[in-house]
């Protein structure tokens, strides 16, 4: 294991009814807060309602920025700034996803810096202040509530970038499992696929000493294996949500990549999907992840397939490696195919056109430091696989 520091300082109040802290927490920390959502959903489950009595019962005044696109735009985040800045508000609270978290990440760093908060994810500047940032998660799926990442896209020029700073974690996040109990059937399959893919990318690393933290990895993949399909099934079943949220905050805190070299190889490729089709990304990690494990599976990493079909599947250890590891990248396709989840990019509307392109900018990202170092032929490849 490699050295490093870790530091999480978000307070999580986890659980049926912890909406009833969130007023507290904001007046301890804010006064007037910009209230930031995407569609309507959450004045139809009751978030709404519940988040604006919280701030009325505390007297903290607010306003509001509502329509967040699922893959939030710079403009967007520009607009927040702006709201911000012309109220004089001194916190922002996400209701909503993991899109809605990232732009209210975006906008809270965005209103203390000087220049344009493109600036962020273009790698121009990496914020040092941001206003506190509070969460009320309603989606299982980005981790966004207890990290400091946000990935911001601008449509105009096909680009979907992350950024990343202490100051963008946020303060406070309310999870409260009964709020993901009406999601539609694709968003928690697609939740559950980006849960999957963020331990995914972490578990699978060069490095090969982290035993606890593999050890964790693979048990967040068994039970997103064991309770994605009975939040599918029984839809408000609270068991099942709340391990799924619990997985999704902890797949990508940080602490599975703790000691190890993380590229995100799966997900900047992913991006470029986003980007320019404008798809949902966890249906994009679906398509691409068995895809990229069968073309990185080679006679050096097909131990790490075969344990992984082992302690995560189950499969006999007496098997040859190799059986092993193709056996588990077959398992992982068909758990996503029983979501219900796309398996190809013609499905989704993306033909090969512009595969050359994106595995040009995708190539950007450093793959040197991956599980298996990707050239841009390699992405191109991958994605000629996935079509």
């Amino acid at each position: 294991m490699k050295n490093f520091t870790y530091s999480i300082s978000t307070v999580v109040h986890f659980g049926k009814g912890q909406i009833s802290k969130l007023g507290g927490e904001i007046a301890s920390r804010a006064s007037r807060v910009l209230v930031v959502y995407g569609g309507g959903s959450i004045k139809r489950n009751g978030v709404y309602n519940g988040a604006t009595s919280q701030l009325k019962e505390h007297g903290i005044e607010w306003v509001e920025l509502g329509g967040v696109e699922p893959n939030p735009r710079i403009t967007t985040v520009r607009k927040g700034v702006e709201l911000c800045r012309q109220h004089g508000l001194d916190g922002v609270l996400a209701l909503g996803g993991g899109s809605v978290i990232d732009c209210s990440k975006a906008i809270a760093a965005g209103t203390c810096y000087d220049g344009d908060p493109w600036d962020f994810p273009a790698g121009k500047a990496v914020p040092e202040k941001a206003l506190p940032i509070f969460t009320v998660l309603t989606m299982a799926a980005t981790g966004s509530e207890m990290d400091n990442i946000a990935v911001i896209s601008d449509m105009d020029t096909n680009e979907k970038l992350a950024f990343g700073a202490p100051a963008c974690l946020p303060s406070v996040s309310i999870l409260d499992p009964t709020y993901t109990c009406s999601l539609p059937a694709s968003q928690t399959a697609a939740g559950t696929a980006d849960i999957m893919s963020h331990t995914f990318e972490n578990y699978f690393s060069p490095i090969e000493t982290s035993y606890l933290a593999d050890s964790m990895a693979e048990a967040i993949l068994k039970a997103c294996i064991h309770y994605g399909p009975k939040a599918l099934e029984t839809p408000d079943d609270y068991e099942a949500r709340a391990n799924l949220m619990w997985c999704a905050s902890w797949a990508i805190n940080g602490f599975l990549d703790m000691g190890k070299p993380v590229a995100w190889s799966v997900h900047a490729i992913e991006h470029e999907l986003s980007a320019f089709y404008d798809i949902t990304h966890g249906v994009g990690l679906a398509i691409l992840t068995p895809n990229w494990m069968r073309y990185v599976l080679n006679d050096q990493t097909e131990h790490r397939f075969a344990a992984y079909g082992v302690n995560v599947w189950g499969l006999d250890p007496q098997l040859p490696q190799r059986e092993l590891a193709e056996a588990a990248i077959d398992k992982t396709r068909a758990f996503f195919n029983s979501l219900g989840l796309p398996a190809a990019l013609r499905e989704v509307g993306i033909d090969a056109e512009k595969l050359p392109l994106m595995a040009k900018k995708a190539r950007t990202a450093n793959f040197d430091r991956t599980f298996v170092s990707l050239s841009e032929e390699d992405i191109l490849n991958i994605l000629k696989m996935s079509l």
